[in-house]
């Protein structure tokens, strides 16, 4: 059967007999790339093709609970992230910006897994994988490693070998000999992800797939991809930087607030079991535009430093850069301090940190960020022993928060003996520690009143 040619949107999937700049499903922009594809064979009697037992009504009573297991990886931060462990029979997709760091986790988990396991790898030799190994000391007593990138040839050594969890490094690169497109188009990234979640369903096989990234960051091929998978990991970071943060997107057995650090070494990532003490490290004394500010990422608190710095502009455009804080949360609290407070920031550029490269989604840094501005742009530098949490509303209240009891106690641990939280999070049951000065925060003219403290 003659093949043919067409147009398939990258990121929802959207057929095309021609190129189009602009998706009309997603609205993505320059996300179409051709594909071929030869059409598939009528099978008679569909009908009695797709019955069979597993697809017959069970009444919702007489279901089983399963008992899902989970492997333990042998890395603390990461079985946090995935909530535990790995549950057997899931697929697991983990993907970050090319040398972030993924194959080196991957490798070094293979050494402390008390499974068999399959490492196959579609972009290394296995001399090349030997001298990795070496290098980061893996024993490798029964880890089995597999060059391949035929999917059907990879399931054959699976039956083989019957690992308990299977590694594939990385899906892009492996491709279906049944299908005509090239290896890491979308159709081939979909097949071969078809078949390795249906092996890991019906073996009860655990499976973590590598994902390559475009250049905005997210996961190249169908984003159907993520959904099909029971997990979504994503590497933070930047290569010239020593940490790598993990981040869970998706996961249907756990939490998708929790977050792993660790260290990029010579001798590969080594886990940051306090990350608190990895933020506050090195932060100036006596310099203003400074304050720290403790955050939930899950069920652990960190504890991370917030820098701005407010300078004059003769512009009549004054620049905005944040990063690691939301853009238009930036903009929201400068309109804020300029109604309430009467400050002239918009006469003025701005820049924004948060220090080693953290993201800080929740609202709790509002009050944090407020201090760090108005710091800096009077020139009067915060205690270091202050510590400020809490979210500001559009008339400058400061509005309550969630898990204070953890956050005071953090802040305690690390030394923060004068802590301003939002007046309606104080109640009776919050325990404060001995030597720890809480302050109720009703609006921002409150906060003012922490450059006072010593």
């Amino acid at each position: 059967m003659k093949e043919k040619k067409v147009y398939v949107c990258e990121a929802c999937d959207y057929q095309s007999p021609k190129w189009m700049g602009q998706c009309p499903s997603c609205k993505k922009w320059n996300t179409f790339v051709e594909e071929t594809y030869q059409p598939a064979p009528i099978i008679k009697n569909t009908r009695a093709a797709i019955i069979s037992d597993s697809s017959e009504p069970v009444l919702f009573n007489d279901m089983e609970m399963p008992k899902y297991m989970r492997t333990l990886t042998g890395t603390s931060e990461l079985d946090r992230v995935l909530g535990g462990g790995i549950v057997d029979g899931s697929v697991v997709l983990i993907a970050g910006e090319p040398g972030i760091g993924k194959s080196t986790l991957l490798m070094q988990i293979c050494s402390n897994l008390n499974e068999r396991v399959l490492y196959v790898s579609g972009e290394e030799s296995k001399d090349q994988l030997k001298l990795r190994g070496e290098r980061l000391g893996i024993k490798g007593e029964d880890v089995y490693f597999l060059t391949e990138t035929n999917v059907d040839s990879v399931l054959s050594y699976v039956d083989k070998l019957s690992p308990d969890i299977i590694i594939i490094d990385s899906i892009q690169t492996m491709f279906d000999p049944s299908s005509t497109s090239i290896p890491g188009s979308i159709n081939q990234v979909k097949e071969c992800a078809v078949k390795f979640i249906a092996k890991a369903k019906s073996k009860g096989i655990s499976i973590i797939l590598v994902g390559h990234v475009n250049k905005e960051g997210t996961i190249a091929g169908p984003k159907v991809l993520e959904h099909m998978v029971d997990a979504v990991l994503y590497f933070e970071g930047e290569r010239i930087q020593s940490y790598r943060i993990i981040r869970a997107i998706k996961n249907r057995y756990g939490s998708t607030n929790e977050i792993g650090v660790f260290e990029m070494t010579d001798k590969g990532l080594i886990e940051v079991p306090n990350p608190s003490e990895m933020l506050l490290s090195g932060r100036p004394v006596g310099v203003s535009g400074s304050c720290a500010v403790c955050v939930m990422e899950g069920t652990r608190p960190i504890i991370a430093e917030i820098q701005a710095l407010v300078t004059p502009t003769t512009f009549p455009a004054p620049r905005r850069t944040s990063n690691g804080i939301d853009y238009n949360r930036l903009c929201l609290l400068l309109a804020v301090l300029e109604k309430r407070l009467g400050l002239k920031f918009s006469q003025c550029d701005i820049y924004l940190n948060v220090v080693s490269g953290l993201h800080l989604d929740e609202p709790s840094v509002d009050l944090a960020v407020a201090l760090a501005l108005i710091s800096s742009m009077n020139d009067v530098p915060i205690p270091q022993n202050v510590l400020a949490m809490g979210e500001i509303g559009l008339a400058g209240e400061c509005r309550t928060i969630t898990d204070v009891q953890k956050r005071i106690s953090e802040s305690y641990r690390l030394g923060f003996d004068t802590i301003a939280v939002p007046e309606k999070s104080i109640n009776d049951k919050l325990k404060i520690p001995k030597g720890v000065s809480v302050i109720p925060i009703e609006s921002v003219y409150d906060a003012l009143s922490l450059f006072k403290t010593k």
